[in-house]
């Protein structure tokens, strides 16, 4: 009997807003991202096993994780 699973990361983009980057102190875009992992069986994903938020910056492109409160403030 042969069973098939794994990970599977899918990025989501929550917003887009307006703010000052921590890294260059510029007021641009930044955009929130949610990067969930699934768990798959036959290739359909049954449960999530993780989540994690992230913040690019428009202007110098450096890419910062963030809590869920965080996320939270900015969406």
């Amino acid at each position: 009997m042969l069973i098939l699973f794994g990970f599977k990361t899918a990025v989501k983009e929550l917003s887009r807003r307006q703010a000052v980057c921590p890294n260059c102190g510029q007021h641009a875009s930044q955009r929130i991202d949610q990067r969930a992992t699934k768990f798959t069986l036959f290739f359909i994903p049954l449960f999530t096993t993780s989540r994690k938020y992230s913040r690019t910056c428009a202007y110098c492109g450096v890419t910062s994780e963030l809590s869920k409160g965080e996320k939270d403030a900015l969406v």
